[in-house]
């Protein structure tokens, strides 16, 4: 008996000490790792979420479709939703706000999609992948026998056309170029075969495999406006498209776009999604898309049933837990957004070709100067914006990395509060001085600019009259405005005439490279400091913190391994946090309500309520 339990004792020992070197010597790729939920305490409105669907490829007389596991459902009706203000281009290439790129990429699938569970890269139109051991060579198979919508299938041809020479060559907006250059280097795409393709990268890449989730065009279509040059392509697709001449791979396809009054797509009858019955996806037969003039609009319309889905503000939280009991919708809590609302001074020194300045040099001076922006920061109190606008359904931001990223640097999350004495020391240092309750520079000039946001938004332009307030009690007087969405994207990404502008950008809780364009000092999406092809000066100065970034950027994109692509990431997070290139505000709680006749949506706190679009279906 004393052997007997001698023996146990050692087993025992020898299991602990293999479970702690599995531990220490475990190796974290860090790219395909679930995220974890920052937000511990929010309020809680459903049961634990349902498991996503899952997927399988299955091969059908020579067409290799993807099957889902989701309830079989109904087909046929409409799913209507509503969205703030028009679209400006149905090409995906060309979008340069939030709204013009959903509408846009619906109808274009990529080759591969992030599973909005676990956040692991899966295929699409991808049968399948292969990384090969070198970390830089990746072959992706297509799937035999997909068709475009008109009937053409779709082959390596497209797939090298659009890697090659619309984002490779520099076609559209560039953002997906951006992030897919490897220091300084382009990967190199290359045909196998009809249904095979290889990318080769200069080095490997850590964020590059979840790159290939960028939407495929068909070439048989798009060549004629590659053919025609850049400017041609800026114009092709715009929002006067005929619908019918449209030609996607995606579950729906444009049938009617009416300016300020709605966007319509119907199903694309050679999808190739199937469900479990082997029957042709997507089950609705419209997805209307409502125009909106504002959130308040979207409100009304919910009640009156003329939508399926509404975005609910903190404010309405209450009233519309009392609406639930009567049995028509569900209350939906994903977490945190992943959208960062900001401000953004203009640091811009250039002039354009017309000799002109982009901001007038004195405001130069202020914006350039990280004291003036961090005293901004300091004077504007966060925890009233959560408390007064979102009734506390919110939560302070002070990070570029959004709450729910697993690159989230915890330090720079933890923030600070307000202090107008810590705000005023910080502009003393730089010469400014208030008299009379107005603020002056050392040239003393009276301090003044302009703060722009989208109007229709209502919680942004509270959040806009809130810091105005803030700002003012600097002795700062700020000119806030609402403008039209549209006019407000010129501004910043070709007019670059604004002084400070308050918006937001989704951000990828997976992936920092995904804001590579923004942080970069050539990114199309570098606000803050924008270059456009405008400028007369063509020597262009170089920000030091901007020459970090760019290094920063550089360097963890390369990294393969979690920890030290960690460290690399949080870096760039305490440089942004101290020079306030962007000053962060807060992240709201993604609160939806959603029709009970609604069937198969599968929330989740990392994708979103009804990305699964394609297998949703009407139940009334």
């Amino acid at each position: 008996m004393k052997k007997f339990t001698y023996l146990i004792l050692i087993f025992i020992f020898i299991l602990f000490i293999f479970i702690f070197c599995a531990l220490i010597f475990k190796k974290d790729k860090g790219y395909d790792e679930v995220p974890k939920n920052h937000n511990s305490n929010e309020q809680k409105l459903i049961n634990d979420f349902k498991p996503t669907p899952s997927y399988k490829n299955v091969t059908i007389n020579g067409i290799d479709y993807l099957q889902t596991n989701s309830n079989i459902g109904k087909f046929g009706k409409n799913f209507t939703t509503s969205i703030i203000g028009d679209p400006k281009t149905f090409n995906p290439y060309n979008s340069n706000d939030a709204t013009s790129s959903e509408l846009s990429e619906i109808m274009y699938d990529g080759l591969v999609q992030t599973n909005p569970q676990t956040g692991v890269v899966i295929p699409k139109l991808a049968k399948s992948f292969e990384v090969l051991k070198d970390n830089k060579t990746y072959i992706i198979h297509l799937r035999h026998g997909v068709k475009w919508s008109d009937g053409v299938e779709i082959t390596s041809d497209d797939v090298y056309f659009t890697y090659n020479t619309v984002i490779f060559g520099g076609f559209g907006d560039g953002g997906t170029r951006d992030i897919m250059t490897i220091d300084g280097e382009l990967p190199k795409v290359e045909i196998i075969d009809k249904y095979t393709v290889k990318f080769t990268t200069p080095k490997p890449f850590a964020p590059f495999l979840r790159n290939l989730s960028a939407s495929i065009l068909p070439k048989h279509i798009f060549k004629e406006a590659t053919d025609k040059g850049k400017e041609y392509f800026l114009t092709y697709n715009g929002v006067d498209v005929n619908p019918k001449k449209l030609v996607v791979s995606g579950a729906f396809k444009l049938s009617e776009y009416v300016p300020s009054q709605r966007v319509v797509y119907e199903r694309n009858p050679n999808y190739y999604l199937i469900n479990q019955n082997n029957e042709k996806l997507p089950y609705i037969d419209k997805y209307i898309n409502i125009i909106s003039g504002d959130t308040n609009n979207q409100t009304l319309k919910f009640e009156s049933g003329e939508i399926d889905i509404l975005s609910v503000q903190g404010s309405l939280l209450n009233r519309y837990k009392e609406l639930k009991k009567q049995g028509e919708f569900e209350l939906y809590n994903l977490g945190a957004s992943t959208n960062t609302t900001f401000i953004v001074f203009n640091l811009n020194n250039r002039k354009n070709k017309e000799g002109k300045f982009y901001v007038e040099p004195k405001k130069q001076a202020w914006f350039q100067d990280v004291n003036f922006r961090r005293a901004i920061d300091y004077a504007i109190d966060r925890d009233d914006l959560v408390l007064n606008i979102f009734s506390g359904l919110s939560e302070p931001l002070y990070s570029a990395e959004p709450i729910g990223s697993k690159f989230l640097n915890q330090n720079v999350a933890k923030g600070h509060k307000k202090d107008l004495n810590y705000a005023m020391e910080l502009l003393n240092k730089s010469g400014f001085y208030k008299k009379d309750g107005v603020l002056y520079d050392k040239n003393n000039n009276i301090v003044e600019f302009e703060l722009l946001t989208n109007a229709g938004n209502t919680q942004r332009e509270a959040t806009g009259v809130s810091i105005k307030q803030d700002i003012e009690n600097l002795g700062i007087k700020v000119n806030f405005k609402a403008v039209e969405f549209n006019s407000l994207v010129n501004k910043i990404t070709s007019q670059v005439d604004f002084d400070c502008i308050l918006i937001a950008l989704t951000s990828n809780i997976y992936e920092p490279n995904a804001g590579y364009n923004v942080w970069t000092h050539g990114g199309t999406l570098h606000m803050f400091n924008k270059r456009t092809q405008n400028d007369l000066i063509s020597s262009d100065v170089v920000l030091d913190f901007e020459k970090e970034l760019d290094e920063i950027f550089k360097k963890g994109a390369l990294e393969l391994d979690f920890s030290k692509r960690k460290m690399i990431y949080d870096k760039y997070q305490d440089i942004v946090a101290l020079q306030d290139p962007l000053i962060y505000l807060y992240a709201p709680l993604n609160i939806f309500a959603l029709r009970n006749k609604i069937k198969n949506a599968y929330p989740t706190k990392y994708g979103s309520l009804i990305y699964n679009l394609s297998e949703i279906y009407i139940d009334e």
